[in-house]
């Protein structure tokens, strides 16, 4: 794996790669953003209750600082936070009428999770040149 990626990284260049993956790590982002505030909307019943809401996106939020600053170290820490939404969104696929949405975010956090651990890599080697 470790000679694929310095392979990679030797043809594409580490400043394409990491641009490349800051993108992703941007889409994604908000796609699970916004995903996850509609599913916290969906749990409301007659009237409006905020707790469900901020308890699925509050996790996401404290990571705005290091998306927006672009520091390797805090998209590596978001990149096993995501694996919480994976495994919440394979955890909904098992639940009636909840497969598509399940689906959905285990795509959208995995590559949140690939996004977020290639910038890391990539954005920690171009500092070092």
């Amino acid at each position: 794996m470790r000679q694929w990626l310095e392979d990679m990284e030797a043809r594409h260049g580490i400043d394409n790669l990491t641009q490349k993956t800051r993108q992703l790590v941007l889409v994604s982002f908000v796609l699970l953003l916004l995903l996850v505030i509609y599913r916290g909307f969906l749990l409301q019943g007659d009237e409006f209750n905020w707790r469900p809401v901020v308890a699925f996106v509050l996790p996401l939020v404290l990571f705005l600082p290091s998306i927006i600053g672009k520091r390797a170290r805090g998209h590596a820490w978001l990149a096993f936070v995501s694996l919480l939404y994976f495994t919440q969104g394979v955890m909904l696929v098992t639940l009636p009428g909840q497969g598509i949405r399940g689906v959905l975010e285990a795509i959208i956090a995995l590559a949140l999770f690939t996004g977020c651990m290639g910038y890391a890599r990539f954005r920690s080697r171009q500092l070092r040149q």
